[in-house]
């Protein structure tokens, strides 16, 4: 959550939270310079995939972003590929452990030009209520782009979740959804 809605929303860090954290500290903080999505240059870097696609860290993940959304009531999670893949599917699992059906889904940038020619693949989420995820949020195009998407398919989203906020909270927010984030840059004290 961003620094306002992490307090009021009443979510002290639980161990799961500062575990991920930890793990992500040590596996996928790049420093030095790198280039961002958004094209503008950084001393460090967060390569979320690092966490995200290990067992380790999803284990956490998944009920970590389960606890930070739970205010919103949704059927379906998923968003942008590749890197709200591991995040949606962490959730959908954890969810599972909980006794809780959640199901997953992933957007192409376009849609695919042979077979079925989706562009949103899993279980149908036409008339279902959703949440957009992403690992890190940098300028909110990922997940406006997968908001979009979700919305043409005739889904209700009821806002959007991201592992680690650079920024990218400001545009979701201004597009008039409601946004959550688990980490910030401070977190990683980057």
């Amino acid at each position: 959550m961003t620094g306002p809605d992490r307090a009021a929303a009443g979510h002290p860090p639980a161990p799961a939270v500062a575990q991920l954290r930890a793990f992500i500290r040590e596996h996928a903080v790049v420093r030095g310079p790198v280039v961002l999505s958004s094209g503008a240059t950084a001393d460090w870097y967060a390569d979320l995939r690092q966490a995200t696609l290990s067992g380790t860290a999803a284990r956490r993940l998944g009920p970590a972003m389960l606890d930070l959304t739970e205010e919103w009531e949704y059927e379906s999670v998923g968003g942008l590929t590749s890197g709200a893949d591991p995040v949606a599917l962490a959730m959908a699992i954890a969810a599972a452990d909980r006794g809780r059906r959640l199901d997953a889904f992933i957007v192409r940038k376009e849609a695919k030009r042979h077979g079925l020619q989706r562009r949103i693949e899993g279980p149908p989420i036409s008339g279902r209520r959703v949440l957009v995820v992403e690992d890190v949020s940098t300028t909110g195009s990922s997940a406006l782009t997968a908001v979009r998407a979700a919305r043409e398919a005739g889904a209700v989203v009821v806002g959007v979740a991201a592992v680690l906020d650079r920024g990218g909270s400001v545009a979701i927010a201004a597009a008039g959804l409601g946004v959550r984030s688990l980490l910030q840059p401070t977190d990683l004290d980057a």
